[in-house]
């Protein structure tokens, strides 16, 4: 199984395999009450593809939320769909997060 690795300064939640990145998650930490982890995009490298590394880093995304008592705004539509067949694990957003997150994503493109 992978290892995964939070890297917040950079936004990034990154499987390894063999020292190797096989995937990650781009996010950002919400500017709003309540704080939210917001997850942007999924990403698994090609040599991954179809190992469970891309569910195993949404799993890990919402665990790690979870951890820190944050909601997760799923913008990734991957993450969004996961979230959809896993709903004892990726507990709903409360309302206005996701209008707050899309707002904040589009005045700092960056975060993308």
């Amino acid at each position: 199984m992978a290892e995964i690795r939070d890297d917040r300064s950079r936004g990034l939640l990154a499987a390894f395999e063999g020292g190797e990145v096989a995937g990650r998650i781009a996010y950002f930490t919400l500017d709003a009450e309540p704080a939210a982890l917001v997850a942007v995009h999924t990403v698994v490298e090609p040599a991954y593809e179809g190992k469970g590394i891309a569910g195993a880093l949404v799993r890990e995304f919402y665990a790690l939320a979870a951890r820190e008592g944050v909601p997760v705004v799923p913008l990734c539509p991957y993450a969004a769909k996961w979230a959809e067949r896993h709903p004892d694990e990726a507990p709903a957003a409360p309302g206005g997060l996701v209008e707050a997150a899309r707002a904040q994503l589009a005045a700092n493109p960056e975060l993308w």
